[in-house]
Formats: structure tokens, sequence, C-alpha cells
């Protein structure tokens, strides 16, 4: 069995934040988690531009989230959570937060 590497703390920590922080800035700015976690659905480049104009600290989270495969844009080019991303998101907030049906 093979310990994850301090990297790979860095990395699921890097993760929990912006997940934390993502959750926060859609709720003010009245969207829900499902906005994110139902694959035809997600953030369009209209949303994407509020969140960063209204935090400085959105596009760090967006590039995290891209880059380690937690988010990425669906057919309709919306920003939306992988499986790894909702899963990660259900752990932290619980399943009954966001159910995508």
């Amino acid at each position: 069995m093979t310990t994850p590497s301090i990297d790979t703390f860095g990395m699921q920590r890097s993760l929990r934040q912006c997940l934390a922080n993502m959750a926060a800035l859609l709720y003010r700015q009245g969207h829900v988690l499902e906005t994110v976690t139902v694959p035809h659905r997600g953030l369009d480049p209209t949303a994407l531009e509020t969140l960063k104009s209204d935090s400085r600290e959105w596009s760090a989270c967006q590039r995290i989230l891209e880059s380690s495969e937690a988010a990425t844009w669906n057919d309709q080019r919306r920003f939306v959570l992988t499986g790894m991303g909702r899963e990660l998101l259900f752990d932290m907030f619980g399943e009954g937060a966001a159910d995508c049906a």
C-alpha cells in the first residue's frame, strides 16, 4: 500500500478550498450547487465573468479545478464539475447538498 505524497495532500486541500469558495460565491450570485453539478447545466461565460469580478480568488480556483480535472466545459461550453469534482463536493457538503438527478 502506498502513502499519498505531500503534493497529493496539497492538491486535495487546494481543491477543497476552491470548492468551498466556489460554493460560497455561487450562493452570493444567486446560484445553487446544481448549477455546476448537473452536467447539462453549468456556468456560462457571463456568470464566470461575474464570479471573476466579484472575487480575486476565482481565476486561480478555476485554473486549479480545471488542471486537476475536477471541472471541465460541457458541450454547451459551460463550466461544470466532473464526476471527480462532484464526488469531492459531495464528500464535503453531503450528497443531499447538491443532488444530480
